[in-house]
């Protein structure tokens, strides 16, 4: 089954190490990951897709707990919001298939953000299955690069900070 597992952390140096040493000790094979900073200062939040029983998710996430720069962990199985990016360079061979594309990326809201004689290069941004679809219908024509940033997810709706969180968040606002 697919998780997204979504993890609040202090940022620090070797975190990800740390957690993604523990994902590799259970033998899962991590699908995608995203890293950023959150709007809180000192903090990130790594999302992970990686595919497993719930039973096993449960036991990483507990691991995960563990951990002293751990805020948070999520398992997105709640209704959730999730996107994901991607750059998708496409030859173009002449001024017909070029309008063909074109179509193609506006019926999925893809942005032209480059032009070139020979290859047009798109941004498109939605579900990772609608990023997948995006680049199955452009392949006929020529894939000549991709880049995905994996998959981000935020529940949905307003949530409380448990108390282990808003802890963390008290201290570092105090810094």
């Amino acid at each position: 089954m697919r998780h997204i597992v979504s993890v609040l952390v202090e940022d620090h140096p070797r975190v990800l190490t740390r957690i993604t040493a523990l994902f590799a000790r259970r033998g899962f094979n991590i699908e995608s990951l995203a890293v950023g900073r959150t709007h809180q200062p000192g903090t990130s939040r790594i999302a992970f897709v990686v595919r497993g029983d719930d039973h096993t998710i449960e036991q990483v996430e507990k691991q995960l707990n563990r951990l002293v720069e751990v805020l948070k962990v999520t398992d997105h199985t709640e209704p959730h919001i999730e996107r994901e990016l991607a750059l998708v360079k496409v030859h173009v061979a002449g001024l017909e298939e070029r309008l063909e594309i074109r179509e193609i990326a506006a019926a999925y809201r893809a942005r032209t953000v480059d032009v070139a004689r020979r290859a047009l290069t798109f941004e498109v941004t939605g579900e990772p299955s609608k990023v997948e679809s995006f680049i199955e219908q452009l392949r006929p024509y020529g894939l000549l690069e991709t880049m995905r940033t994996g998959a981000v997810a935020m529940s949905r709706g307003v949530k409380a900070l448990k108390p282990r969180e808003k802890e963390a968040v008290r201290e570092k606002e105090a810094v």
